[in-house]
C-alpha cells in the first residue's frame, strides 16, 4: 500500500474563525479569478485569489467529496499542502436551500455597480450549487 503521507495532499479549508475541515485529498478544485484550478499531488507551488464559489475535496482513499461554498479569499499549494483560507466558509450539508435561494434574490435587489453587491450575488449562487451538488449526491 502507498504511503498516504506522499501519495496524497494535507488539506486545510479556513474560515476567518476556525478551521472547518484538515485532511488528507487526492484532489481539490476551486475556482480562482483566472478560471477553475484542480489540484493533484506533486502540483506546482500556486498563490491565487478565489472567487466566490464552490470547493470540491476528493477524500484520499474513499468515495467521500467534501463540497463548501466560499465567499473568495485565497489558495495556496505548496508541497503536497492545500490551504483554503476564506472570511466565510460553508460545507455544503449546512446550507438551507431555501434560505440561499431568499438570500440570492435579496443580492439580486440591491445590486448596483458596486463590488460589493456582485459579491454578495456570487456568494449565494455559490451556497445554493454547493447545497445542491450533496443533496444530488454527485
Amino acid at each position: 500500500m502507498a504511503d498516504t503521507a506522499t501519495s496524497t495532499l494535507h488539506v486545510e479549508l479556513v474560515a476567518a474563525d476556525r478551521t472547518v475541515w484538515s485532511g488528507e485529498a487526492a484532489m481539490i478544485i476551486a475556482r480562482t479569478h483566472e478560471g477553475d484550478i484542480g489540484v493533484l499531488r506533486g502540483h506546482a507551488p500556486t498563490l491565487s485569489l478565489l472567487s466566490p464559489s464552490v470547493v470540491e475535496i476528493q477524500v484520499a482513499d474513499t468515495n467521500q467529496l467534501v463540497v463548501a461554498a466560499v465567499d473568495g479569499g485565497f489558495l495556496s499549494v505548496a508541497n503536497d499542502r492545500v490551504s483554503v483560507l476564506a472570511e466565510r466558509v460553508e460545507m455544503a450539508e449546512d446550507i438551507e436551500v431555501s434560505q440561499a435561494e431568499v438570500d440570492l434574490e435579496e443580492a439580486r435587489r440591491v445590486l448596483d455597480s458596486s463590488n460589493e453587491a456582485e459579491q454578495r450575488v456570487r456568494h449565494a449562487e455559490a451556497r445554493i450549487r454547493a447545497a445542491e451538488k450533496v443533496k444530488k449526491g454527485i
